[in-house]
């Protein structure tokens, strides 16, 4: 097993939510984009799982700066990369994403299998992304919902998680064993399908609190709970499955879409 990875110097970081996994990452120089979902709503996408998109993006996506690195979870669901999320992304510098996904893409698309990890530098600051495992829905689901992944970015001075559309499985552990993190990006939502049942495709609320504990990171900021249909948690169960936990009080931050916020 890994050690726990620590530095001494401290880069300073922004994010900018912009809606549902979208969020645009400032780490000292280095500009970061994540899964780019930029088309207006409402907006349907068909498929075996329809979805439909309720609310638009805080950010338009000819308001983006130049763009060093895009890290996507997954390539096959819209609410992770839409239309004109696909046109940001051939205008990346880089991205990286699952090994099957860049093979999908093409172009400067870059595959990791978990725990691989990529150094990757612009404007003066150079980070370590690794990859974390990530299941997209219950065990035997994963022919359905295709690969995903999570990834960590090592900076000076720590370390930030995106989790990409998980639910929680036993894997996930090994990440709060290997890294210390500051910030754990957590995809919310409780996603249900009609044509699925009760069976969930992404964190609900208990467990998303259930995997912060075992993360220990400083500060939990969910993503992808509100602007589709298929997420039909009410966002206030975040609150109060967080507020419910002492092990996790200040821990939860939210931030307001289209603003810059210091993360540290």
């Amino acid at each position: 097993m890994s050690p726990r990875i620590t530095a001494t110097a401290t880069a300073t970081v922004t994010a900018t939510y912009i809606g549902t996994a979208t969020v645009l990452l400032r780490i000292g120089g280095l500009t970061v984009l994540t899964d780019p979902a930029f088309d207006q709503a409402p907006a349907d996408y068909p498929g075996a799982r329809p979805l439909h998109r309720t609310a638009g993006p805080a950010l338009a996506a000819d308001r983006l700066p130049p763009v060093d690195l895009v890290l996507l979870s997954h390539d096959q669901h819209a609410d992770n990369l839409d239309h004109t999320g696909r046109e940001v992304l051939a205008r990346a510098a880089r991205t990286l994403t699952t090994p099957e996904g860049a093979a999908r893409l093409g172009g400067r698309a870059e595959g990791l299998a978990p725990w691989e990890s990529r150094e990757v530098s612009a404007g003066g600051t150079t980070v370590r992304i690794t990859a974390t495992p990530a299941r997209h829905g219950p065990e035997g689901t994963e022919e359905a919902t295709g690969p995903v992944t999570g990834f960590v970015v090592e900076y000076e001075g720590g370390a930030l998680y995106l989790s990409g559309d998980t639910v929680r499985h036993d894997a996930l552990t090994e990440i709060g064993e290997r890294f210390v993190l500051d910030t754990a990006f957590l995809h919310f939502g409780d996603a249900h399908f009609p044509s699925t049942g009760d069976r969930a495709f992404s964190l609900s609320a208990t467990e998303g609190a259930a995997l912060a504990r075992v993360l220990g990171a400083r500060t939990v900021v969910p993503l992808h709970f509100d602007s589709w249909a298929h997420l039909a948690e009410d966002p206030s169960a975040i609150t109060a499955a967080f507020a419910a936990d002492p092990q996790l009080a200040g821990t939860l931050r939210r931030l307001e879409p289209g603003v810059a916020e210091k993360l540290r």
